[in-house]
């Protein structure tokens, strides 16, 4: 099960809405919902949690392309939300992944999850997906959360970001 929601950053602090991510199926899609809750193209931050086994940060501000983060790549891709943002990171197009109308966006595959491909991939076969963290750790230095508080969040990492933004209450009004 996945909690998503976007904190968009005002003159009086954050603002938080929960979104669903029935119809994001690629990061352009997600940076254009982020967009939407922008005020004044200032920075939104879209959070994605799947059940603590893996979190995304993924920052938009204004027009510039997206920044993103994802705590474990390998956890992350096996949810096809999770996979839509390593996927983009690691630089796999969409031919290179199945089709999404074969998942089921509440985070599972139908029947078992296959393991990850990443240790018997041969050399130059598609890109692999990395241990541990990947992406941007620095996404959030600016708004007082270094790389090395981001790589070592677990747990509930969503609500130790807020706490450290200062919107806890915002966040958890949405959760």
């Amino acid at each position: 099960m996945y909690f998503a929601a976007l904190l968009a950053r005002t003159e009086d602090g954050w603002q938080a809405s929960d979104t669903e991510l029935d119809n994001v199926e690629t990061l352009a899609d997600l940076a254009d919902l982020a967009r939407e809750a922008a005020v004044d193209d200032d920075t939104v931050l879209a959070l994605i949690e799947q059940e603590d086994a893996w979190f995304g940060v993924v920052r938009v501000d204004g027009e510039d392309d997206p920044r993103v983060f994802v705590s474990d790549g390998i956890a992350a891709g096996r949810s096809s939300y999770g996979a839509m943002l390593v996927d983009e990171l690691i630089g796999r197009d969409d031919s290179d992944t199945e089709d999404l109308d074969s998942l089921n966006l509440d985070g599972t595959e139908d029947g078992e999850p296959e393991p990850a491909e990443d240790e018997d991939a041969a050399p130059g076969s598609e890109p692999l997906v990395p241990r541990g963290p990947v992406g941007d750790p620095g996404i959030l230095s600016d708004l007082g959360v270094t790389h090395r508080e981001l790589l070592a969040l677990d747990g509930d990492a969503l609500s130790t970001l807020a706490d450290a933004l200062g919107c806890t209450d915002v966040l958890e009004a949405v959760r």
